[in-house]
């Protein structure tokens, strides 16, 4: 009995968040500004937990999947489902990292085009743009193809759209322009504040849709079909704005499946934790004001916390609770 006794003790000591005090944790970091407050905010939710948990490091985005495989990092608070889903896969799936949570739901993405040109022209579908006379009036270059500001180079979107300009026959009419996103994006929205016609990509929650805004100041385009990369099987079917070409992004917690399988608090916290896009929308345009320094994303995390206190309360009482 006194065995049994013990053994018992010993397990309930293991799933204890106690046990797991001073347990060193190191968020991976992407370097996308906007990612950041999500990111402090579940380094404060871990701290309460009992966790040591250090600055995030940042990574380029694939190698914050690589850090996390290795051991270099403990979690990523800006898994985008289901583009980043290739990373997963390149770095062992689920038997070594794991999805956890939806900290930002039903994020919409796709190319959109200054509200001005379309009303002009009813271009509507991506695939007008194989008309060669519709796709110079978005010629910035003068190589008459229509210039499409697009994704960063190795991100999850990058794959998409390089697949659309083969599967929607776009090869010879446009061109993606690509650089760091945050550099070009500027340039875009200049463009269409001057009224000429333009067409880029973006996502939400984002700063841009809260500048140039959909249904006022642009639209989106829709596709005829849906036609995405090998492998990738989602809906791109959004209410209310059509098939937009891009699957819905579900913005979800990754962690190391080793760490997650050893601290259950974590892993219920992890699943819990959720941030609105009301807030952060706000937040981000906080940021392309100006309001962009670490400290104050870090201060309006911790004032979110504040803004929230009976839900985060109650995330971490289950936490806590997690065996």
């Amino acid at each position: 009995m006194k065995s049994l006794f013990r053994s018992i003790l010993v397990a309930s000591i293991m799933c204890s968040p106690a046990a797991f005090a001073g347990q060193k944790v190191t968020p991976a970091w992407d370097g996308i500004t906007e990612n950041l407050m999500q990111t402090y905010i579940v380094d404060e939710g871990l701290r309460q937990l009992g966790y040591d948990v250090a600055d995030p490091v940042q990574l380029q985005i694939q190698l914050a999947y690589v850090a996390m495989a290795k051991g270099d990092a403990t979690f990523f608070a800006a898994y985008a489902e289901p583009i980043h889903d290739q990373y997963l896969k390149e770095n062992g799936g689920e038997a070594v990292l794991i999805r956890l949570g939806h900290i930002s739901a039903d994020n919409i993405q796709g190319y959109l085009i200054d509200k001005k040109t379309a009303d002009a022209t009813g271009i509507k579908y991506i695939e007008d743009l194989k008309d060669p006379e519709k796709a110079k009036l978005f010629d910035i270059d003068g190589n008459g193809k229509a210039d499409l500001y697009g994704c960063e180079p190795g991100w999850g979107c990058e794959v998409i759209i390089e697949h659309h300009l083969d599967a929607y026959g776009l090869r010879d009419t446009v061109e993606e322009k690509q650089g760091g996103y945050f550099a070009i994006i500027p340039d875009a929205i200049e463009r269409i504040k001057e009224g000429k016609p333009t067409l880029y990509y973006t996502w939400t929650p984002l700063w841009v849709s809260s500048i140039l805004q959909p249904g006022k100041d642009v639209v989106f385009l829709n596709v005829k079909k849906t036609d995405l990369p090998a492998g990738q099987t989602a809906s791109t079917e959004i209410p209310g704005l059509g098939n937009l070409g891009f699957p819905m992004i579900q913005q979800r917690i990754v962690a190391a499946t080793s760490f997650v399988k050893d601290n259950p608090s974590a892993k219920k916290f992890f699943d819990l934790v959720a941030v609105p896009m009301d807030d952060l929308n706000a937040e981000d345009l906080r940021i392309y004001k100006g309001e962009n320094s670490n400290d104050q994303i870090k201060q309006r995390a911790l004032e979110w916390i504040s803004n929230n206190k009976a839900k985060w309360d109650d995330w971490i009482a289950q936490a806590k609770a997690a065996h």
